[in-house]
């Protein structure tokens, strides 16, 4: 018979050997070199403005829209910052975004349960339960306290925790870059609705003047001043002043139903929707070239580079993934056969350890999960440099785009004040007999060709102002805690 010191040394050689055994089939298993491919655009490579010219974009008001001093856009805005669908999504999307973060932490704390079950059972006469019990039956009944905590060794779970941490920080600048798109798409529609209620007066006139003018030539032809084909023209341009009209009353409509809709409201809303009073000259803080700071104040800009934290934290988790995996489980409770000797202090069990699950024969499995991690780590970098090179673009689109049209808007109104001055002269010229009232219509419609392209520019404009504001990150503030909360405040 063996000795107890022998007995306990051929244990801790047969550990020690088995251990050895598993680091050295543990060797086999090991991440491949997959270096990233992609690799990030770095600012001094955008042609931003250089840091010794310290230009920055000035932060929009919290509530840039008011400038334009509308009561009733800001009640529209408002309202669809309080129950648009789509912003309502994003919200809803970053509400699953925590509870993942927090699902995430929880697996690196300790866990505890209560397990307890009883049974009835025969017991074999040829195993090692001694009689009494062997061949008969009895209850038997076990309670205890279960304690796991994974030690998180070699920093899986702490990846896994970051990459959660930054996939919902991207999703709460998603949630900060729709509410000021949805903030932008309706002031944009606003001015729409306010250029079609301008553009349905200017037809009004319109209409009336080729009326006035074709009455004239019916005139002119029953007298042998005009022929047929003075009288044709005059007809062909009352329908084409009608149909002016029409459509600028059909935009208004359109544009109606978009703000509702962006509103969160349905066509009850319609109704309600009265005539804009627009400023749309208002004063916004635009620059006039690409700004330095353009890139920290785009939440787009910086939700893109969130996710690339996220698919970097997980990559790493897919590295540690193949070491082994160590975890402390302890127990503590009662255990007996028969039910009626459950709570005596005999009965008691306890037991710690560690537990050790070690990747050997799922290499190709680890091996592919961290190829794919690296891919989308991959595709995150390219999707981060993609919305960086979309953003400067943008920009620097709307700047000049602003320019051009602020431009264009100064030469519209000194044609539409030559315009007016030839009218004005017309019209004295008439009273005093020097002229025809022919000429002065012509001269009015010049009037009115001009008014319809000034509102179409000025709307342009104004369109331009308020994009290039959201292109500059609106009034985002990267400074500022992340919020969920579903109103402007």
């Amino acid at each position: 018979m063996k000795t107890e010191p022998t007995t306990r040394a051929a244990g801790l050689i047969f550990a020690a050997a088995a251990t050895v055994l598993l680091v050295v089939m543990a060797g086999c298993v090991r991440p491949q070199a997959e270096p990233p491919h992609a690799t990030l655009i770095e600012t001094p490579a955008l042609g931003l403005a250089d840091q010794s010219s310290a230009q920055s974009s000035a932060a929009a008001p919290a509530r840039w829209w008011e400038a334009f001093g509308d009561p009733q856009l800001d009640t529209l805005v408002r309202d669809a910052l309080a129950r648009n669908p789509t912003l309502e999504q994003a919200l809803a999307r970053l509400r699953l975004g925590q509870a993942q973060n927090l699902a995430a932490a929880a697996e690196n704390l300790p866990s505890v349960a209560i397990d307890a079950d009883a049974s009835r059972q025969r017991f074999s006469e040829n195993y090692y339960i001694p009689p009494p019990y062997a061949g008969n039956r009895y209850w038997i009944g076990q309670s205890a306290a279960n304690l796991h905590w994974n030690l998180d060794f070699w920093g899986r779970q702490a990846a896994l925790i970051e990459q959660s941490r930054a996939e919902l920080t991207a999703g709460a600048l998603d949630v900060a870059s729709a509410r000021l798109a949805l903030a932008g798409a309706l002031a944009q529609a606003y001015v729409d609705l306010y250029r079609s209620w301008r553009l349905i007066d200017i037809a009004a006139q319109m209409e009336r003047q080729r009326d006035q003018r074709l009455a004239l030539t019916r005139q002119r032809v029953s007298a042998g001043l005009d022929t047929g084909i003075e009288l044709k023209i005059a007809e062909a341009a009352l329908p084409e002043a009608r149909t002016a009209r029409l459509q600028a009353q059909s935009s208004r409509d359109l544009a109606v139903h978009r703000l509702a809709a962006l509103a969160g409201e349905g066509a009850d809303r319609y109704a309600s929707i009265a005539r804009p009073a627009l400023a749309l000259d208002a004063a916004l803080p635009l620059p006039d070239r690409l700004p330095m700071d353009l890139l920290a104040r785009r939440p787009d800009v910086l939700a893109a580079r969130a996710r690339v934290d996220a698919a970097a934290a997980g990559r790493e988790a897919a590295r540690a993934a193949f070491y082994p995996n160590i975890d402390l489980e302890a127990f503590v409770g009662l255990q007996a056969i028969g039910l009626d000797a459950l709570m005596h202090t005999g009965s008691a069990v306890y037991g710690a350890g560690p537990a050790l699950h070690l990747p050997i024969f799922d290499a190709q499995r680890l091996r592919a999960a961290y190829k794919g991690a690296t891919a989308g780590l991959d595709a995150a970098v390219a999707g981060y440099n993609a919305v960086v090179l979309q953003a400067v673009r943008e920009t620097a689109d709307q700047i000049s785009l602003n320019e051009s049209l602020s431009r264009q808007r100064d030469e519209i109104e000194r044609t539409l004040q030559a315009s007016t001055a030839a009218y004005e002269l017309a019209q004295k010229r008439y009273a005093a007999g020097l002229t025809t009232q022919l000429v002065v219509l012509d001269a009015e419609s010049r009037v009115l060709n001009a008014q319809r392209d000034l509102i179409a520019a000025e709307a342009k404009w104004a369109v331009a102002r308020v994009t290039l504001l959201l292109m500059l990150g609106g009034s985002f503030d990267p400074a500022a805690p992340l919020t969920i909360a579903a109103s402007q405040g």
